[in-house]
This record gives C-alpha cells, sequence and structure tokens, in this order.
C-alpha cells in the first residue's frame, strides 16, 4: 500500500480506517484511491473558498463513493452531526472525511469520539491537532465550542 498522502493538506490519520483533511485538489483524490480510501464524506459547503468544483464527479472517476453532508461553518447543527455519523458509521471501508481546513471535521470527531467514550483529553488533543475551538474567537469558536460540547449552537 502507497504511504499516507501528506502533502493534502491539515493531512490527518486517525485509524487505520479512517484519515480526514482540509480541502482536496484532484491529484489528492487520486492519492487517495492509492492508499486504499473507498468513500469520501465532505463536510464543506460546495462553494466555500477553496472548495474542489465537481468534487462528486472527480471522486467517482476514481471509483470512490461520496457523500456530501454541507455544513456552514457558522451555524453547525445535530441534524449536520447525525448525517455525518450514519454516512461514517455505515461503511466498513477505508473512509476520508474533509472539509476546507479541517476544522468541522476534527470537532466532529471530538463529539464521536467522546461519544464512543474516549476520555475528554484524548479526543481534545486529536482535534486540537487541527484547531481549538475554545481558543479561536475570530473563527466562530464559541458556536463550535458549544457545538461539541452539547450538540447545540
Amino acid at each position: 500500500m502507497a504511504e499516507d498522502p501528506e502533502h493534502i493538506v491539515a493531512w490527518q490519520r486517525l485509524d487505520a480506517r479512517t484519515t480526514t483533511s482540509g480541502r482536496m485538489t484532484p491529484d489528492d483524490l487520486a492519492a487517495l484511491a492509492q492508499i486504499g480510501v473507498k468513500h469520501v464524506i465532505n463536510l464543506a459547503l460546495a462553494d466555500s473558498p477553496g472548495a474542489l468544483a465537481n468534487e462528486d464527479t472527480l471522486i467517482a472517476e476514481q471509483g470512490l463513493r461520496y457523500t456530501h453532508v454541507p455544513v456552514p461553518f457558522d451555524a453547525p447543527n445535530e441534524a449536520h452531526y447525525q448525517a455525518f455519523r450514519t454516512a461514517y458509521e455505515g461503511d466498513a471501508e477505508a473512509v476520508h472525511v474533509h472539509c476546507i481546513m479541517n476544522w468541522r471535521v476534527s470537532a466532529f470527531f471530538y463529539r464521536l469520539n467522546r461519544e464512543r467514550g474516549m476520555a475528554e483529553g484524548e479526543a481534545r488533543a486529536i482535534m486540537a491537532q487541527q484547531w481549538d475551538p475554545a481558543t479561536n474567537e475570530q473563527r466562530d469558536g464559541p458556536t463550535w465550542a458549544r457545538f461539541i460540547e452539547n450538540g447545540t449552537t
């Protein structure tokens, strides 16, 4: 198997099955296929700055499945999180989850890890490799801090 494509923006491997990142390029999609990813979940809006145009088509060309759960950065909600969980947990194959900066993704995995019983410090340390909403006032940090703690914004 090919080595992890750590050149991808905000790349992170969570476990043998799960990788995450920020925005994608066409070359990044080919690299995901090379490491065995079978399903890509995108949490960014299609019109987010830096979003890959026609991502669904480009992913299909790589032979991968695609799920789009568009999460407005300033207004994440429980329906977004549950759609993410359904897409992620409904797949036993290798999954790559991304957004633009890996902030939405890291926050969603923080919640998932906590709900699965991971210690708070460990879950927060994984998320903090990408960002910490509690210390990021400029980028809707308070909204996300509330969201990850209790599911409301």
